[in-house]
């Protein structure tokens, strides 16, 4: 398993904007930006082997071992009702982890992208257009340069997981 400490040292560097804006990791899920509070990220990886756990909800792809840990892989292709992942085996899905409680789990992506910072004036409440599932589980989304970034609620998110 690599894992990328970029990410993470910069999670521990970055604070709250001054002008009230939140810092985000950002992913991409079939090819929708998605964003998590950085401080909420404690690792970047590419995950080699993924245990099954059976009779886990479909949306648990298993567990892996991240140094020492036993960590929760969570799909969220699955977890937002998507088709499922066509990469090549050159093009590995990512997993950004996470705390939850006493509990780590890594959110199974397609790719990780940047640190961002949207201004507080870029974001809005989540468009009533926008599907049912992922309005339970965002925050609101933020008009950016290209598109939209969907802010997640990682307690909502996690709340198949935790629930099972």
């Amino acid at each position: 398993m690599s894992t990328a400490p970029n990410i993470a040292a910069a999670a521990n560097a970055r604070r709250p904007a001054p002008d009230g804006s939140e810092t985000f990791v950002t992913f991409v899920v079939h090819n929708q930006l998605f964003g998590i509070p950085v401080q909420r990220v404690q690792d970047v990886l590419m995950p080699d082997v993924i245990a099954a756990v059976p009779l886990s909800a479909p949306e648990i792809s298993g567990s892996i071992n991240l140094r020492g840990r036993i960590v929760t892989v969570i799909d969220v292709r699955k977890r937002l009702a998507l088709p499922p992942y066509e990469g090549t085996a050159q093009k590995r899905r990512m997993g950004v982890t996470i705390e939850s409680g006493a509990e780590f789990y890594s959110l199974l992506v397609d790719s990780v992208g940047d640190i961002m910072s949207p201004g507080a004036h870029e974001h809005e409440s989540n468009p009533s257009t926008l599907d049912p599932l992922w309005r339970d589980i965002a925050e609101g989304v933020y008009r950016i340069e290209g598109g939209l970034l969907v802010a997640l609620d990682i307690e909502r998110l996690l709340d198949i997981a935790i629930k099972f």
